[in-house]
């Protein structure tokens, strides 16, 4: 796979291995906790995700990343309850997986991370709540509750996934800092705090 911010190719034996050792050493870093089946769901949207075909479909105008609401809007008029909750969960698992790995190309897009956050947080919540009152759903509902309740700080632990070996430059500062203001992201603040920057937003935010 390619080293986040290098461009270079980092030869892993095992992706999953990879992933879940990644995603813990995150948690630790961000100070997030998680229940081990929520981890577990979050490992395996990060080993599915890293193939292309997974996250991107086929469309009439080619292959691309289908905009998350249009899926909204898939998962509104879905035929079934069963079509309706898998919108759902692509929508959530595609809004945790941009947010996590692209966070800093959103600049140069319409929408940012604070959108997908969003999106992806209220996705999850409902599909917890579908989920409540089914038999076959009630072992995955507390997993998408988590998920619904912490998107913001998985965020994070997914930008720690991929960003451990970057070096931020003066642009990237900027842009956490604008990731800070939009979204409150304790791991924004730490870093911008680390390189010297005191975040501060007019009307206050109040940090702890």
């Amino acid at each position: 796979m390619a080293d986040a911010g290098s461009g270079t190719v980092v030869a892993v034996p095992n992706l999953r291995e990879f992933f879940h050792d990644s995603v813990q050493r995150a948690l630790r870093n961000q100070r997030v906790a998680v229940d081990d089946h929520t981890e577990h769901y979050v490992v395996n949207v990060l080993t599915m995700f890293a193939r292309s075909e997974e996250l991107y479909e086929r469309t009439p105008e080619g292959v691309r990343l289908r905009p998350l609401a249009h899926m909204l809007a898939d998962a509104a008029s879905a035929p079934s309850s069963q079509q309706r909750d898998e919108t759902l969960r692509r929508l959530g698992d595609v809004s945790l997986f941009i947010a996590g790995f692209f966070a800093q190309s959103f600049a140069r897009k319409l929408v940012d991370v604070d959108y997908h956050i969003a999106m992806g947080g209220r996705a999850y919540g409902t599909l917890a709540e579908n989920l409540r009152y089914s038999i076959r759903g009630q072992a995955f509902a507390a997993v998408f509750m988590e998920l619904a309740g912490k998107f913001q700080r998985l965020v994070d632990v997914l930008n720690d996934v991929a960003e451990m070996a970057y070096q931020h430059t003066d642009k990237d500062i900027l842009r956490l800092y604008e990731i800070w203001l939009k979204t409150g992201s304790p791991r924004a603040f730490a870093i911008l705090q680390r390189l010297g920057v005191a975040p501060v937003q007019a009307g206050a935010r109040q940090e702890h």
